[in-house]
């Protein structure tokens, strides 16, 4: 027996990720809630040893966002993805308690339920750059294309368009290659969801172009890609492409069913939508001040 259960813990263990991940940190109820999850490598591992990752909670829009930095080159450069404006501060302060260079503030999309914190970002931290797609029609420093790559130091993030949610929404994915953290990473904002996906509903969202979008441009990642999604309502923080493949409610439907579905959501207006949507076009500035003539 004592041999049995040893054979199990050790075969358990040779099938978690190549980095480590420690337990979640939560402030106490009377603040906004806040957890930072952290993934490091061990040293036996370039990959994993070169990213330092947090992820990060804005508890009144339920958003995830995400801090990567590439802690093996001098300068630890870093970038991140769906910053909220109302934790900015927290950010900041998390980027500067271990000395990071912020390099890049980064949206998945133009967002419909809070203002992007990129606006601030760049108003307190002169130098950072604002990141989105160009199909998102909105303001930024830097637009992407589908299969362009973005660096920070050694790490780079693949962009892949994933239209549906809205018209302009990507998913930034780590690299390949043994040099790049493993198992691989999919920042999947609305598109993909953790046993759901973003509605389609508004802002030029389309059922079938999000069913195509998903099932051509993620679930043909490699099983064990980490899904880190920009929402959470229900608790849970990552899953995996072989998870959603297999248990998602909605995207492992035919695509009639899934249209059906997405049809009949009967969802409410998103209460911030007029504030945030032309705050978020414009980088998330909602007062800029104004241009001499």
């Amino acid at each position: 027996m004592l041999m049995t259960r040893f054979s199990r813990l050790h075969h358990l263990l040779l099938l978690q990720p190549r980095f480590q991940q420690s337990r979640v940190l939560r402030h106490p109820p009377t603040k906004p809630r806040t957890f930072i999850r952290s993934v490091m490598g061990s040293s036996s591992s370039f990959s994993s040893s070169n990213l330092l990752f947090r992820q990060l909670f804005e508890k009144e829009s339920s958003t995830y966002t995400y801090l990567l930095a590439d802690i093996s080159h001098p300068d630890k450069p870093a970038l991140l993805i769906d910053p909220v404006d109302k934790t900015v501060d927290r950010d900041l302060k998390l980027i500067n308690e271990l000395g990071l260079k912020l390099v890049y503030a980064m949206n998945t999309h133009v967002h419909a339920d809070h203002v992007t914190g990129t606006g601030l970002l760049k108003t307190k931290l002169p130098g950072v750059k604002s990141v989105i797609s160009k199909a998102s029609g909105s303001k930024a420093d830097k637009f992407l294309e589908h299969g362009e790559k973005v660096s920070i130091g050694n790490i780079y993030l693949e962009v892949r368009s994933t239209p549906g949610h809205t018209a302009g929404c990507v998913t930034y994915v780590t690299g390949e290659g043994a040099d790049q953290p493993q198992p691989r990473m999919a920042f999947t904002g609305d598109a993909v969801l953790i046993r759901g996906c973003g509605r389609t509903d508004f802002q030029g969202g389309s059922s079938d172009q999000l069913y195509e979008s998903v099932h051509s441009q993620i679930f043909t990642l490699p099983k064990d890609t980490l899904i880190y999604p920009a929402h959470d309502y229900k608790g849970y923080e990552v899953s995996t492409v072989g998870e959603e493949m297999q248990h998602n409610p909605r995207l492992t439907k035919d695509k009639e069913t899934f249209k059906t579905i997405m049809s009949n959501l009967n969802l409410a207006y998103p209460k911030m939508i007029d504030v945030a949507v032309p705050a978020n076009m414009v980088c998330g500035l909602q007062d800029l001040p104004s241009q001499p003539n």
